[in-house]
């Protein structure tokens, strides 16, 4: 039951993403704010484009206390590789 978090842009976010995914913008000014928002005591997921910024953000939370946070590596490129399936906005 982990909680999926897609940590792109809201444009990258429509354009494709992982089905119930929530999206939380690496680049958004209270984007520390709303990982303090999030529950520290449940299971994340989270992905970007290629691993940087999902990297980045796993780091960040495990440093917040977070007990179980996982980065898709590759990301939703490698995930779509994989033939994986994604959903659009709307």
């Amino acid at each position: 039951d982990a909680k999926l978090l897609d940590v792109r842009t809201p444009e990258e976010f429509e354009e494709g993403h992982i089905a119930g995914a929530e999206n939380i913008d690496f680049y958004a000014a209270d984007f520390a704010d709303q990982i303090d928002a999030l529950d520290e005591g449940e299971q994340y997921v989270v992905y970007c484009r290629s691993g940087n910024r999902s990297g980045q953000a796993t780091t960040l939370m495990a440093d917040k206390g977070f007990g179980s946070v996982t980065d898709v590596d590759g990301g939703i490129v490698a995930w779509e590789a994989a033939g994986l399936p994604t959903v659009t906005a709307g």
